[in-house]
């Protein structure tokens, strides 16, 4: 198990996928304070309203949006929940998210948030918007896999 990649899966962003088709994916670094990274491993983190912003002067990430709780247990040294957090990704990564975002209707969501070998992760993507008939399409297939499985069950 030493060279085994481990994924802790911590805060998943259940709002991109009801409003969001995602094109792409990527796996970016994230910088956070100690006390951050405490309340991200104690679940106090939320996605819903965090969307992805780029800066063109400087050619960086930032995550804006996202609301990480206080520490309890930090006193004076806690972060200000609602900062904006700089995102670590490639430049041939950034050059292509910035050229999806021009695009009509592209945006970068943040999907998950987790540990990878003790390393805090953000899985983001390049997402369309989803109209109001393509999320009742997603609600009518999710009640039909629920019918099925229902009903397999009962026949077992």
């Amino acid at each position: 198990m030493a060279n085994k990649e481990q994924k802790t899966p911590v805060i998943v962003n259940r709002k991109a996928s009801h409003l969001y088709f995602v094109d792409e994916t990527f796996e970016v670094g994230i910088m956070l304070i100690g006390s951050e990274v405490k309340s991200i491993r104690d679940g106090k983190c939320t996605l819903g309203e965090a969307w992805i912003d780029i800066d063109e002067k400087k050619n960086e990430l930032w995550l804006v949006g996202a609301h990480i709780d206080e520490y309890l247990f930090a006193n004076r040294f806690n972060h200000f929940p609602a900062r904006r957090r700089k995102l670590l990704a490639h430049v041939h990564e950034i050059s292509k998210m910035r050229k999806a975002k021009e695009q009509k209707g592209c945006t970068l969501i943040p999907l998950k948030l987790y540990f990878k070998n003790r390393r805090a992760k953000l899985e983001m993507g390049i997402c369309r918007g989803k109209d109001q008939r393509d999320k009742r399409q997603d609600i009518i297939n999710r009640d039909a896999k629920l019918e099925m499985a229902r009903a397999a069950k009962a026949h077992r």
